[in-house]
């Protein structure tokens, strides 16, 4: 059964003290990890029926808080426009753990993104609206779905699990900004369930209380504060009558309405510009048209005249890079030097230096699969030497280049090689230009606007011939590397001071410029816009200035020497919250006031909160614990995901289907905690009424 935020709120139990309810479990976070949770309780709850049947029970009663909308959650709001995507094809998702995810709880089938589209295709209609089933036929395994229509399989799945007879969902669409531990529940002026055992309360902003023997915290990816140059835009905008959209989730921000024919700033060229540029698109009504005989599927963009001159720019000045066109072959690439064999190795290492002991051969591997591709797209570019395979006696067969990169010990010594060995400046190209562009060097306006052609042809070639573009190589290595990269840090393989320095401070950043780009047809899009003029990329290293003389946003390039000015700048940067800095009061007050603290690895602080590790063992009562600020554990609160990242190895990552999931996982975790403290406090409080009514005889 399902109650929702107004049906679930009681009456007021006197004027000065504030409306509380006391449930079995409170989970904070309405998207995939509070939806899991749930999922999991009624598999717990399930196999218990099986293993006891005709026994009955009461009802847990289970809160769920989200701010912006119960099941969906933040990012896959069901409200926003359809031309928001995801950037994972629909066979990536799922919600229910399958034989690849260790659980010590029961299984729990359920359809996958994919089944539940081709049901409701097959249905035809959906209640939350026309649009579901429409998309839902229009759509295949591999192609990528919007956020909302995935939001919809959230909710779905969420209903699925509250129906069942022995759970009582109350649903909270409110902002939860604190937990204070109550000693005694009768405290709050609540009902004891637990006779009078310790709870834990959540509070939401208007003050209400919901306690609890458990508090889930499934917050998924929190939103930073903003920093001193956004509250000086935001204070220049107002100052001045301009326009300013600060960093943030997309579907919560307004990009409409942009002024015909002006020039307009955006700041930020990764997967949320894609999302607003494909919502504006859609607005101004202009059309698209394939370019005939264009091989790689190149777009020509017809204007409606409603359009704006988006000026754009970031640090890169290179919009991310394009997933492959779905169906199509990949690269079949397999490590020579980064083997599982190596990473196996490296996981059982302690302080590694990750820039020193890690990239030089993730590099190694960069390399010699865009100089094996180029052989083969543009042989003519490599040097000489390079070109043909080794076949004398006195070396293995194998291409030239691999005793360079064999020597190489850093990553500097990697891009040596490559500047040397491709003698043509077309296809010049080193690891370096990955995170700046032209190696840091100016270049004029003539030079920019030679090399986004050349960009916009190589993303073109990329996207259509992954399995053997040079372009497409790269990506394909980073795709395949980063995940086992990125666990070194997670399980404390690498030194703290290098886990935030590179593999936090750049590795992670390029991994997604690489690797986690938006969907091939989306980028076409945004590649035909470049082309028409309607969006116009500034350059590197831009930055934004206040100009008070002109009333106006200014943005530069360092790189181009390029200026635009403009009364309207929209920030497409993702603010991808660190929990040292976040908005979310939640967590902002379990700092402050010592109840949480800041991970650290080798005395370096991470960006994300401690929580104890998995224990994935029905023995084990805990499991995913907060830890405060003096090293003890709250045995009440269960964190899952982002919140807790460097302590949750892959917890960011969503579930996928035969994939090991730590998100469904942990949910797993969360759910035996929540069951195993609800009985033990009803058994207390069992016990504490017969020794109420043994006094009173």
């Amino acid at each position: 059964m399902v109650t929702s935020d107004s049906s679930a709120a009681p009456a007021l139990l006197s004027d000065s003290a504030p409306t509380s309810q006391t449930f079995d479990a409170v989970i904070v976070g309405g998207g995939p990890r509070g939806v899991a949770t749930l999922i999991r309780v009624a598999a717990r709850l399930g196999a218990d029926e099986r293993q006891n049947p005709g026994r009955t029970g009461t009802p847990l009663r289970i809160a769920i808080v989200d701010a912006l909308e119960v099941g969906p959650g933040a990012t896959w709001m069901t409200s926003q426009p359809g031309q928001y995507l995801n950037n994972t094809t629909a066979s990536a998702t799922t919600i229910y753990p399958d034989e690849s995810t260790e659980l010590s709880g029961p299984p729990s089938p359920g359809p996958s993104l994919v089944d539940w589209m081709d049901d409701v295709a097959r249905a035809g209609e959906h209640p939350a609206g026309d649009w579901v089933a429409a998309e839902a036929g229009a759509l295949r395994a591999l192609d990528f779905t919007s956020r909302r229509l995935q939001g919809v399989y959230y909710r779905d799945q969420l209903d699925a699990a509250a129906a069942h007879p022995l759970i009582e969902l109350a649903e909270f669409t409110a902002l939860a900004v604190d937990l204070d531990r109550v000693d005694h529940v009768e405290s709050v002026n609540v009902e004891s369930t637990d006779g009078g055992t310790e709870a834990t309360s959540v509070v939401l902003a208007d003050g209400r209380r919901l306690a609890a023997p458990t508090v889930v915290l499934a917050q998924g990816m929190v939103q930073s504060v903003p920093d001193a140059h956004v509250r000086a835009c935001i204070d220049f905008a107002d100052a001045h009558g301009l326009r300013y959209v600060r960093p943030g989730m997309p579907a919560e921000r307004d990009f409409s309405g942009l002024p015909a024919g002006e020039t307009v700033l955006v700041r930020g060229l990764g997967a949320n510009f894609f999302d607003v540029i494909g919502g504006l698109v859609e607005e101004w009504g202009g059309r698209f048209e394939s370019v005939a005989g264009d091989p790689h599927g190149r777009l020509r963009y017809l204007p409606s005249g409603w359009e704006p001159r988006i000026v754009a720019g970031s640090g890169r000045g290179m919009p991310y890079r394009s997933k492959p066109v779905p169906y199509s072959p990949q690269r079949d690439y397999r490590p020579r030097w980064a083997t599982s064999e190596w990473f196996a190795e490296l996981r059982g290492r302690r302080n590694l230096d990750f820039a020193a002991e890690v990239w030089p051969t993730i590099a190694k591997e960069i390399a010699d699969q865009y100089l094996a591709s180029l052989s083969a797209w543009a042989p003519e570019a490599l040097r000489a030497d390079l070109r043909a395979e080794r076949s004398t006696p006195a070396a293995a067969p194998g291409p030239a280049w691999i005793p360079l990169l064999e020597g190489c010990g850093t990553g500097e010594e990697v891009d040596r090689v490559l500047a040397e060995a491709v003698v043509d400046p077309r296809w010049n190209w080193t690891i370096a230009d990955l995170r700046r562009p032209t190696r840091g060097q100016s270049v004029s306006a003539e030079e920019w606007a030679e090399f986004v052609d050349r960009l916009i042809t190589d993303e073109l070639g990329s996207m259509s011939e992954a399995a053997t573009h040079p372009r497409a190589a790269v990506n394909r290595v980073m795709s395949v590397l980063r995940n086992a990269a990125q666990d070194l840090g997670a399980i404390g393989a690498v030194a703290g001071e290098s886990l935030v320095r590179d593999l936090h401070g750049w590795f992670d950043a390029d991994g997604l410029f690489l690797a986690s780009g938006p969907p091939s047809e989306r980028v076409r899009r945004v590649l035909a816009l470049i082309e028409s003029g309607v969006v116009d990329l500034l350059g590197p290293e831009t930055i934004i200035e206040l100009d008070d003389d002109k009333a106006c946003f200014r943005a530069t390039s360092a790189i181009t020497g390029r200026v635009a000015e403009s009364r309207v700048l929209l920030e497409t940067r993702m603010s991808k919250g660190k929990v040292t800095a976040t908005d979310d009061p939640l967590l902002q007050s379990l700092l402050t006031s010592g109840r949480a603290r800041i991970h650290a690895v080798d005395g370096v602080r991470t960006d994300y909160i401690e929580a104890t590790g998995a224990l994935v063992s029905e023995d084990a009562d805990l499991g995913h614990n907060l830890v405060d600020a003096s090293g003890q554990v709250d045995s009440s609160v269960v964190v899952l995901g982002i919140p807790a990242s460097t302590t949750q190895p892959g917890s960011a990552i969503g579930a996928t289907p035969h994939k090991s999931s730590p998100l469904l996982a942990g949910a797993d975790i969360a759910a035996k905690q929540i069951l195993r403290r609800a009985a033990r406090a009803r058994i207390e409080h069992a016990d504490a009424a017969c020794a109420r009514a043994a006094a009173l005889s």
